[in-house]
């Protein structure tokens, strides 16, 4: 339900849609789903409570019904409701286990769980099912098969539990049991997920962890894993989540672009204040300054900086993104490859790009199947005529509702239109994947 309207929701998109501009920003408040990354730390934390944990706003996407599907595999109880105000979140209520683990199968047929290509979902659940009894075996799509597990996987090793893969990648196979305590260390240099997936399992595993690299404890997703992890109610009880700062950054720029004077007249509804996101902080970087660092000022976000930097009237550099080489795609070849296709004037230099000022035109984008990509274009789409998006279903990964909120009549969305490729307009609800 959206402002009180059901709408439908579609498997599949067109295969390429193109968004048509916006003559100015509406004036208004938007709403965006919950975080993904508090719905997936409190998703675990709270199979391991000791009584039913109901977490409100909870984001309802790929991502984190990849890891709905796996704890109910496993055994836990989830219930999943429609959440009045925001289509893209559900109300869940989860019935935790006091830190038993349901067990998995024997080494000859071993508990298949399937992540597709949802980075949390496979760092969480690898340390998670350590703890557990049996045999379980993790997989996901192609591209989370090359997507980096050595740190953590060493780590848990060194914890004490065998863990078998090939080249310490997924697929892998975990024969759970073993240490009750004992001390790692883990490197945070390519994700920052493996300290938090240890983080989250460290109190019922009896593990000291330490962490190296990328600013460690501070390190910020590592940060808000720790505060999440103080304030949960391990006896149970009710949380609200906060909306996903990432996936607000795309209407903060839409309105930043589409302003003259560079107000933001387009806002985001109860905009984290926690400091747990550090998304949260994209505003400040509105206008864009000289430069915008990965490691130190921005997380998926500076993707939207990224996109929007040409249109920013001087020279921007994005440094520090090397992060952004390991994720859905390799995202600074491809952010590079298709700004360019767009006329942009970029340079990319080791993990840095330096943007400079121009017109921008339009060009076909190829999504490589990454979410962030689709959102990221489709942004300069609603001020750049002719920006078609290739593979806009990919956006279902962390916001299946992206494309309503373009097109749906203020004030539940932007009001633009979204064509078709035979150029037909579409209806905003026919722009929800699922």
């Amino acid at each position: 339900m959206t402002g009180g309207i059901r709408i439908k929701i579609k498997m599949s998109l067109p295969e390429l849609i193109e968004i048509v501009p916006l003559a100015s920003s509406p004036e208004m408040e938007i709403t965006v789903p919950g975080s993904k990354s508090i719905t997936n730390r409190y998703l675990i934390l709270a199979a391991l409570a000791n009584g039913e944990v109901r977490l409100d706003n909870a984001l309802w996407s790929e991502d984190t019904q990849v890891m709905v599907d796996a704890l109910r595999l496993l055994g836990y109880k989830i219930e999943v409701n429609l959440d009045s105000g925001e289509s893209g979140n559900r109300n869940l209520i989860i019935e935790g286990r006091g830190g038993s683990i349901p067990k998995g199968g024997t080494p000859e047929d071993p508990m298949e769980l399937f992540v597709g290509n949802a980075g949390t979902a496979a760092r969480f659940l690898t340390a998670f099912l350590c703890l557990g009894k049996g045999t379980y075996r993790l997989s996901g799509v192609a591209r989370m098969h090359e997507r980096p597990q050595a740190s953590l996987i060493q780590a848990l090793r060194d914890l004490g539990y065998r863990i078998d893969s090939e080249n310490n990648k997924l697929p892998l196979t975990i024969h759970a049991g073993g240490p009750t305590s004992g001390s790692c260390r883990v490197s945070i240099e390519e994700s920052s997920q493996f300290a938090s997936a240890l983080l989250l399992l460290a109190k019922l595993g009896g593990w000291n962890v330490e962490i190296d690299g990328e600013l460690g404890e501070k390190s910020p997703y590592v940060a808000m894993t720790s505060s999440l992890i103080e304030r949960f109610p391990n006896q149970g009880g009710r949380l609200e989540i906060e909306p996903d700062a990432s996936s607000g950054s795309y209407f903060w720029a839409a309105g930043h672009i589409l302003s003259a004077d560079n107000c933001l007249p387009l806002k985001v509804a109860r905009w984290p204040k926690s400091g747990w996101q550090i998304d949260a902080e994209f505003t400040r970087f509105l206008p864009l300054p000289n430069s915008v660092s990965r490691r130190d000022d921005l997380g998926d976000s500076i993707m939207t900086a990224i996109v929007i930097a040409p249109l920013a009237g001087h020279q921007t550099q994005f440094v520090n993104l090397e992060r952004l080489r390991l994720q859905e795609c390799e995202r600074v070849q491809a952010l590079r490859t298709e700004l360019t296709k767009c006329g942009a004037a970029i340079k990319e230099t080791g993990d840095t790009l330096t943007i400079s000022p121009g017109e921008l035109k339009g060009a076909e984008i190829e999504t490589y199947d990454d979410h962030r990509m689709a959102m990221s274009f489709a942004t300069i789409g609603l001020k750049v005529p002719g920006i078609r998006i290739k593979n806009p279903s990919c956006v279902r990964k962390t916001f299946p509702t992206f494309f309503y909120k373009l097109a749906a009549p203020t004030p539940r969305g932007l009001g633009a239109t979204i064509l078709d490729g035979q150029g037909n307009k579409l209806k905003a609800e026919d722009l929800i994947t699922g």
